[in-house]
């Protein structure tokens, strides 16, 4: 990343939650199906996904669906993840 966006970078730092959202999204998920595989309270994922969404690191696929809505990373999302995988 050559251009790295040090906010958006310290802003998942600073919460290990939306770190794990990150990196579990390498593919679509729903929320309910995050926070089982992470272990991880439905509600904090929920509020991770919506942080994440708002600094445009994930979007949401099916913005109109009450429940079961679709996340992925954006090209964002999956350079900056890429990025804290590789960091020492």
């Amino acid at each position: 990343m050559s251009n790295i966006d040090w906010d958006k970078y310290s802003f998942l730092l600073s919460a290990k939650n939306r770190r794990k959202v990150l990196f579990a999204l390498d593919e679509p998920k729903i929320p309910t199906e995050l926070a089982s595989m992470l272990g991880v309270n439905l509600s904090h994922v929920s509020r991770s996904l919506a942080e994440l969404s708002n600094k445009g690191i994930v979007e949401c696929l099916t913005p109109k669906s009450r429940v079961g809505k679709l996340y992925r990373r954006t090209k964002f999302g999956d350079e900056i993840s890429t990025y804290l995988k590789n960091r020492k």
